[in-house]
């Protein structure tokens, strides 16, 4: 059995979260450092955790997408390979070029702590492939958390199908109510709000236990 591989940046917070989401799913998982690179062919998935990825200075993510193990996501990806991330791990594949579009301050300008209403908009071949309903509800939190594109990027993101979820009740003023998306090939996904946070019912919520 391959193992997900769980990417650790420094500020990193959620990873254990999910390396025990990927366990309780039935798989492998293995930490991957910052400054590493790794064996692309050892790993069946790969997920970017939440967190605050050096502090958030400069951009939320911009100077994780800079670290050598991105090298080895990049290639990854490349491959055909299905990498996820989720809230600063989904700051960290927009920052890297690997996702389209920017997240930028929540028009509140406040960090948000709450539970979204979401609509699955297109699934992923891979994260959630059978198990996500049309309708779920996921905690979120962060403070650069909108999803902002041109008109035009935003036109070819939803012609290609590359919204992945959208939020019922736009929290943060993504636009177009965009809380994840899809690259073109749809391997690689991420999502601003937390699965690993509602997989079990004393957690608020099981709508997550279907994205692996």
């Amino acid at each position: 059995m391959k193992s997900i591989g769980v990417v650790r940046f420094p500020g990193t917070n959620c990873d254990r979260d999910v390396l025990e989401m990927a366990e309780a799913k039935g798989f492998r998982a293995q930490y991957l450092w910052h400054l590493d690179q790794f064996d692309t062919g050892a790993f069946e998935a790969l997920i970017l955790p939440g967190g605050f990825s050096y502090g958030d200075y400069l951009r939320a993510g911009a100077l994780s997408a800079k670290s050598p193990v991105m090298k080895s996501v990049r290639e990854f990806a490349e491959k055909g390979g299905p990498v996820l991330g989720i809230c600063n791990g989904f700051q960290v594949l927009v920052e890297s070029g690997l996702l389209p579009g920017a997240l930028v301050q929540n028009t509140s300008r406040r960090f948000i702590d709450d539970w979204a209403e979401l609509e699955l908009v297109n699934s992923h071949p891979y994260f959630g492939k059978s198990g996500v309903s049309k309708k779920i509800r996921l905690p979120i939190a962060h403070g650069e958390g909108r999803f902002y594109a041109s008109e035009r990027d935003l036109d070819a993101i939803e012609s290609n199908g590359q919204v992945w979820l959208r939020y019922q009740s736009t929290p943060n003023g993504s636009m177009r109510g965009i809380a994840g998306v899809m690259n073109q090939k749809k391997n690689v996904a991420g999502l601003m709000p937390h699965p690993e946070r509602a997989l079990y019912s004393w957690m608020g919520g099981t709508d997550g236990w279907g994205f692996l």
